[in-house]
């Protein structure tokens, strides 16, 4: 039993016997403390159960929790590879107790592993405890059986663990293995306690105290146990070893190293295999855990490791990149343990890469330009620091990598000129800002993106995490107090909520801390690229910068836009199938109740190639493949075909978005996109995909709207109820529907027919030949033709009529009355009017039918009207005074007599 994939195992199932849950790994980037930058330790994600902020079903757990030492003040960076201990990434073995059992049984579980599980020989171990803690001291000697020389009392902070400035803390006892006389060391608080001989491989820390501030201390009611043994350590002493790096795991990452670049670890190139080793485990479980390079954060410490790596394969003599190869070697080591890197192996090969490609530019370019900047300096000198940050801002070579190259040199950087060309930089840009016209607050956020640095973006991994706010602002102002019921915008270290981009709505939710403070996050925004701003009301408490929050998306307003989203993506690729490759996205919007799509065709799709578009999305659903995210360059990414969305600005690194296969098609991949939002797990997620409506947005633009998932089955089930309705008011079946509605429109269209015709009698012959309700004629006449000095005169409003068929109908009265005028109102049922005049023969030398119409149309509302002296014709927008227009038709009449 030596291997670290079995230590790792039999050490878990040891305390699972033993009534402990066996909790998984947290990721990498903490949820619950965002004064850290990367977890580095076990009791990290229980922090909140320790303090009594969280309770969980279990009151004892073990885990074997993945670390990381790189940043801020847990950084052993510069020490990998010319140590036997030192890594940026390891993994933490440890049991807890929420206040179950505390020091005896602590103590008499590691005594047991170690000795009878792991078969050490207690001879080898030593313990120091806390110089005070008398008890600890005590059951080390009845448990262990240790004679005191070998229980040594610490009286420093070494042996007395603290979670803060105030908080739990509490004693700490350590275990010790002797590796032999015959490496350098002494036992711990010895002046030799530095060397290799005595090395430390497990943590116990009695969490009984909680610290008040001012000196005050007190008990805790219900004391704790957290304990912490690396994996790395314990495989070494297992497998005969002090280094670290000759346990198995590392001679096989190394080996693979080893095998690719054509030289063995030996001599000068050792320290850079191990750096290679090293740095490959934390760049790929940071990538897993949703870190991703950059000039910023986390990002920048990834960035700073994965460089350092490359460096040292550039050291090697490696021509090509390097590190994207040897993960196949990591996967099969550990992805047993950690699925997430199976999972996420092709996104760690891609970032890889893609990074290396572009840092061996940066590197060839920068050593050139170093070398020429350095030639006449020797040992003991400094390179200026405007040449260093000429070297970072033009060329892209980073300061740390510029120190890195010069050390062997012995010589230095002046580090206060290189910050003092920064920030003259900076300078400038905040000037040339305001000078821009932009508004106040634009204003206000670059000078805090300045001053505070990006807001990391946590959200493609949780929407649950802990920040501490940075800024509060409103009105462009900053406030140092922010009271309930008060609405402003915060800026915090990082967030879980998607700033709004990209088409894609901001997250909304809450934001809580201590003292009842409760913010409702309304909408949250992107400004300078990477500054998101928290936009709401604070609901209760008091809020001031520097204090630490937990924030939670709302899941379910995240979930229905991320379906929204993804589908988004499956309906611009199936557009592109149906109506061709001109295809292209012109806008979008994405929230949780729907989608809009805007794209570049030049006519209205028909109704066939609307089900087929839908038709085809719906299958790539159906499918329900993994949607895979990938980092690479925008060039490399279209190049590979993949499509960049419209107004979204892009850096030199994207993720790129895999949904679906096709069945059949000219790439295997269904849609590949440049995006930065969120998207479902796998296609099935998204349900079901409904296009409701297409139309025109712009000259040769079409818009289709669409539902996805709950907002498409809501839709089609409100559907389904208006369809039963329908059924019922007809009498019918919702299966017999149509041909039930095909029957009425035709009767109804027969009906119309009939009442067509009735009207063109009224017209022609008056209503005391025909029965019609009343109201549906009127207007002078409808009785009889009076006759208006001595001219038979028929007037008649019809409604109903569609006014081009006017004219017949003053054609057939014409014919009816002999000699005589006729005037007609016609007012569809649309509501559209006009009006008709019809001379009889024998009257065209005394009136004209011009006249007439235009005296009538003018009432209407409308101008002018055209025709012949024995008949005319003319409209106007004013149904409503018909009835005045033919009594102006009627009066132009008796004037003209």
């Amino acid at each position: 039993m030596t291997g670290v994939n079995e230590i790792r195992s039999r050490f878990l199932d040891f305390f699972r016997r033993n009534g402990h849950e066996v909790v998984a790994s947290s990721p990498l980037v903490p949820r619950n403390d965002p004064t850290l930058m990367f977890t580095n330790s076990g009791m990290v994600q229980f922090k909140n159960v320790f303090t009594g902020i969280e309770k969980r079903p279990y009151s004892r757990a073990t885990t074997s929790q993945k670390s990381v030492r790189a940043g801020g003040k847990h950084n052993d960076l510069d020490n990998v590879g010319y140590t036997a201990r030192h890594h940026t990434f390891f993994e933490m073995l440890g049991n807890f107790s929420f206040g179950d059992y505390f020091k005896d049984q602590a103590i008499e579980f590691a005594w047991n592993l170690i000795t009878r599980e792991f078969g050490l020989n207690k001879d080898r171990l030593t313990v120091t405890v806390y110089s005070e803690d008398d008890e600890a001291h005590a059951l080390w000697g009845k448990i262990a059986g240790l004679p005191d020389e070998r229980i040594i009392r610490i009286p420093t902070s070494d042996n007395f663990w603290r979670m803060g400035d105030t908080g739990p803390c509490g004693p700490c006892s350590e275990i010790f293995y002797d590796h032999g006389p015959h490496i350098w060391g002494g036992p711990p608080g010895s002046p030799e306690e530095d060397g290799d001989r005595f090395v430390e491989i497990w943590n116990l820390v009695f969490m009984q105290f909680e610290e008040m501030g001012g000196g005050e201390r007190v008990s805790l009611p219900r004391p704790s146990i957290d304990t912490g043994m690396g994996l790395e350590r314990i495989a070494a002493v297992l497998q005969g070893t002090h280094d670290n790096y000759e346990i198995d795991l590392f001679r096989a990452l190394i080996g693979a190293c080893e095998e690719i670049v054509g030289r063995e670890a030996e001599g000068d190139a050792k320290p850079s295999f191990r750096v290679i080793a090293d740095h490959l485990r934390a760049s790929s479980f940071l990538i897993t855990d949703g870190v991703l390079p950059s000039n910023e954060g986390r990002g920048y410490v990834l960035r700073r490791i994965m460089r350092r790596a490359m460096r040292h394969a550039h050291l090697l003599g490696s021509e090509e990149p390097l590190l994207w190869r040897l993960v196949p070697a990591l996967v099969r080591e550990m992805g047993q343990a950690y699925p997430e890197l199976v999972r996420g192996e092709a996104m760690i090969t891609e970032t890889l890469r893609l990074e290396e490609s572009r840092f061996r530019t940066t590197l060839a370019r920068g050593l050139r330009i170093l070398e020429d900047e350095t030639a006449t300096l020797t040992e003991g000198q400094s390179l200026a620091g405007e040449t260093a940050f000429k070297l970072y801002d033009t060329f892209g070579f980073p300061l740390d990598l510029t120190q890195d190259a010069l050390r062997p040199r012995g010589i230095g950087v002046d580090t206060d000129g290189f910050n003092t060309a920064m920030e003259r930089q900076r300078a400038e840009a905040r000037k040339a800002w305001t000078g821009s016209g932009e508004a106040k607050t634009d204003t206000v956020w670059f000078g805090l993106r300045d001053r505070l640095g990006a807001t990391e973006f946590l959200g493609y991994d949780t929407e649950l995490a802990e920040g501490v706010v940075t800024a509060i602002i409103r009105d462009g102002v900053e406030l140092a107090t922010l009271e309930a019921g008060e609405e402003a915008s915060l800026v915090l270290n990082q967030t879980p909520f998607y700033g709004e981009s990209g088409g894609q709505v901001g997250d909304s939710g809450v934001i809580r801390g201590p003292g009842g403070v409760l913010f409702q996050v309304t909408e949250t925004e992107k400004r300078l690229g990477d500054l998101f701003i928290h936009r709401g009301r604070l609901k209760s408490g008091t809020l001031t910068p520097g204090t630490a929050v937990e924030l939670e998306v709302d899941h379910a307003v995240r979930a229905a836009t991320r379906v929204h989203h993804s589908a988004t993506h499956l309906v611009h690729e199936a557009l592109r199938q149906v109506l061709g490759d001109h295809v292209a996205q012109k806008g979008s919007l994405v929230d949780p109740n729907r989608l809009r799509f805007d794209f570049a065709h030049q006519k209205p799709m028909s109704s066939d190639e609307i089900l087929r578009a839908e038709a085809i999305a719906n299958r790539v659903v159906d499918q329900n493949d993994p949607v895979s995210t990938r980092l690479m360059s925008v060039e490399e990414a279209i190049a590979e075909g993949a499509r960049a969305l419209f107004g979204e600005k892009y850096g030199d690194e994207v993720r790129v978005v895999a949904m679906g296969r096709n069945e059949g098609g000219r790439t295997p991949v269904f849609s590949l996109e440049l995006c930065g939002g969120t998207h479902v797990n796998r296609t099935g997620d998204i349900g079901l995909i409904k296009i409701i409506a297409e139309q025109g947005s712009a000259a040769g633009v079409r818009r289709i709207e669409a539902l996805a998932g709950a907002a498409a089955r809501n839709y089609l089930a409100e559907q389904d109820r208006r369809l039963e309705e329908l059924a019922a008011l007809v009498k019918t079946r919702p299966a017999d529907l149509i041909d039930r509605v095909r029957g009425l429109v035709e009767q109804n269209r027969k009906l119309e027919r009939e009442l067509n015709d009735a009207r063109r009698k009224l017209a022609i012959i008056g209503a005391e030949s025909i029965e019609l309700p009343l109201g549906e004629a009127s207007g002078a006449g409808i009785a009889s033709d009076p006759e208006v000095n001595g001219i038979r005169l028929r007037a008649r409003k019809i409604e109903g009529l569609d006014p081009k068929d006017l004219r017949s109908l003053i054609d057939d009265g014409k014919k009816q009355m002999g000699s005589g005028i006729i005037a007609l109102v016609g007012i569809s049922n649309e509501g559209k009017v006009g009006i008709a005049v019809g001379v009889t023969p024998d009257l065209t030398h005394r009136f004209n039918a011009v006249d007439l119409v235009r005296s009538g149309s003018e009432v209407l509302g409308g101008k002018g009207g055209g025709g012949r002296p024995d008949m005319a014709q003319a409209g106007g927008p004013d149904a409503s005074r018909a009835d005045e227009a033919l009594q102006a038709i009627r009066e132009r009449v008796e004037a003209s007599a």
